[in-house]
C-alpha cells in the first residue's frame, strides 16, 4: 500500500549524514570515522533520492554515475542503486516502490537504459524487473603443495607494484581489456584507490595492505591480493585473498596464480567473485586442489530501456523473432516487439504478429547480459516458445563468447 503522505526528491548535499544514519541503521552498522568519511564522499558523487514524510526521511536510495560494458564490446550509462534503505517504521507502505519509480523515471529522464544493482535480498528485486546479469564464483586452492597445471606458465618475470602508484599501472590495462567482457563498470581513480586498493580492509582488518603483482612490460595481466597471518595454536598457515586478477592469455593466468600458491607462510589461496568460465578451474592439475566452493548471483541489471540496450549491443548471427514482452513497472517496455537483428544491423519495432517468445523483463535482462541462455529459461518454464526453434535461434544471436562477468561490488 502506497503512503500518500510521503513525497520523493532529491536528498541535498548538506543532508548526506542524515541519509546514513538511516542507512546505518537499516544494515546494522556502527562504522567508524574513516568509513562514514568515505561514504559521505562517495554519495556526494551520486544521484540521491530520499522518502519524505513531512520533513522525516523515512527512505534513501542512491545510485553511482556508472557505465556498464555490454556483450560485444560496447558500453552504455548504468546507475548503481545502492544504500537503499527504508525505516523500520515505515516497511510495507510503498516506501521502496516509489525510491524505485522515482529511479526508473530519472533513467528514462536521462537516457539511461539500464540501471544495476547487488542484491541484499534477492528476492526483494526480481518484482522490480532486475535480473541477475552476472554470477560469481569462490574458488579455494590448497597451496600446501605446488600448484599442478596443465599449461606452462607465462616465463617472463613478475614484479610488485606499490598500492599509491598502481591505479596508473593498471587502470589503462583495465579500460584496454573492460569490453572483452560484459558486465565490467569503469573505473576512476578514487574508484581504485577506495574500492581496490584502500590500506585497511573494511570488513577484516586482520589482511594486509593491497598488494598488487604485475606480469610483463607492456603489461599483460596482474593480480591484487590480501594475506592474513596464520594461527599459532591450531598450527593453521597464513590465506592469500585474492581480490582481482586479468590476464591477455591462459599462460599469464598460469603465472600470476603460480605467484600466489607459492607465498611463503601461507598455505591457502580464496578468491570470491570469479568468473563462472575462469580457466584456471579447466588447466588447473588436480580438480582436488581447485575447487569452486560457491557460485552465487553477483550483479543484477534492470532493462529500463528495451530498445537502446538491445540496440548497444553486438549480434553474432541473424535473427528475426517475435517477441511478447512483460513489463508492467514500465509500460513502454511492454507489448509485443518484432526483433530483427545481424552483425551488420538492428530493428526492434512493435507488431501486431504472433509472438514467438513471451518472457518477463527481468528474463530478458539475463538473456541481454548472457549469464542465462533464452533455451535454459524456457525448460526452466519461466520464457514460454510459442514457435519451435525460437529460442536457439535467439540465443546464437546472442552469443558472446565469454560469459559476462562483474567483480567491482557496490
Amino acid at each position: 500500500m502506497n503512503a500518500p503522505s510521503v513525497q520523493f526528491r532529491d536528498v541535498p548535499e548538506s543532508e548526506i549524514p542524515r541519509a546514513l544514519a538511516l542507512a546505518y541503521l537499516v544494515f546494522h552498522e556502527t562504522p567508524e570515522s574513516d568509513q562514514r568519511r568515505r561514504h559521505e564522499k562517495m554519495l556526494a558523487t551520486c544521484l540521491r533520492i530520499g522518502a519524505y514524510e513531512g520533513d522525516e526521511l523515512v527512505g534513501f536510495a542512491a545510485a553511482h554515475p556508472f557505465e556498464l560494458s555490454v556483450p560485444g564490446g560496447g558500453a552504455l550509462t548504468c546507475p548503481g542503486l545502492t544504500f537503499v534503505s527504508v525505516a523500520p517504521t515505515h516497511r510495507r507502505r510503498g516506501v521502496l516502490s516509489g525510491m524505485i519509480g522515482e529511479l526508473f523515471a530519472r533513467c528514462v529522464a536521462q537516457g539511461a537504459p539500464l540501471v544495476a544493482l547487488w542484491a541484499s535480498e534477492a528476492s526483494i528485486y526480481g518484482r522490480f524487473g532486475f535480473g541477475p546479469g552476472t554470477y560469481g564464483t569462490t574458488v579455494e586452492i590448497d597451496t600446501r603443495r605446488p600448484l599442478a597445471l596443465r599449461i606452462a606458465p607465462d616465463p617472463r618475470p613478475l614484479r610488485l607494484v606499490d598500492a599509491e602508484a598502481a591505479p596508473d599501472v593498471l587502470g589503462p590495462y583495465f579500460e584496454g581489456t573492460r569490453s572483452r567482457r560484459a558486465g565490467r563498470l569503469a573505473r576512476t581513480r578514487d574508484w581504485w584507490r577506495e574500492e581496490w586498493l584502500a590500506e585497511k580492509d573494511e570488513e577484516d582488518e586482520e589482511f594486509s595492505p593491497a598488494r598488487v603483482v604485475v606480469l610483463g612490460e607492456p603489461l599483460a595481466g596482474y593480480a591484487i591480493y590480501r594475506t592474513k597471518q596464520g594461527d599459532a595454536a591450531s598450527q593453521a598457515k597464513g590465506l592469500v585473498r585474492l581480490d582481482e586478477l586479468e590476464a591477455d592469455s591462459p599462460q599469464v593466468a598460469a603465472a600470476l596464480w603460480s605467484y600466489l600458491a607459492g607465498i611463503d607462510l601461507t598455505d591457502r589461496v580464496r578468491a570470491w567473485g570469479r568468473p563462472v568460465d575462469d580457466p584456471l578451474t579447466l588447466f588447473a592439475g588436480d580438480p582436488d586442489q581447485v575447487r569452486v566452493t560457491e557460485e552465487f548471483p553477483a550483479l543484477w541489471v534492470r532493462l529500463v530501456d528495451v530498445r537502446a540496450a538491445l540496440a548497444a549491443r553486438s549480434w553474432s548471427a541473424p535473427v528475426d523473432v517475435v517477441l511478447d514482452v512483460r513489463d508492467p513497472r514500465l509500460p513502454a517496455n511492454e507489448g509485443t516487439f518484432r526483433l530483427i537483428a545481424s552483425p551488420d544491423g538492428f530493428s526492434y519495432a512493435p507488431t501486431g504478429d504472433a509472438a514467438d517468445l513471451s518472457l518477463e523483463v527481468r528474463d530478458l535482462a539475463c538473456a541481454f547480459m548472457g549469464s542465462v541462455t533464452v533455451h535454459a529459461l524456457v525448460a526452466a518454464g519461466l520464457v514460454t516458445e510459442h514457435t519451435p526453434g525460437a529460442a536457439p535461434m535467439l540465443d546464437a544471436a546472442l552469443s558472446a563468447g565469454l560469459l559476462p562477468h562483474t567483480a567491482d561490488a557496490f
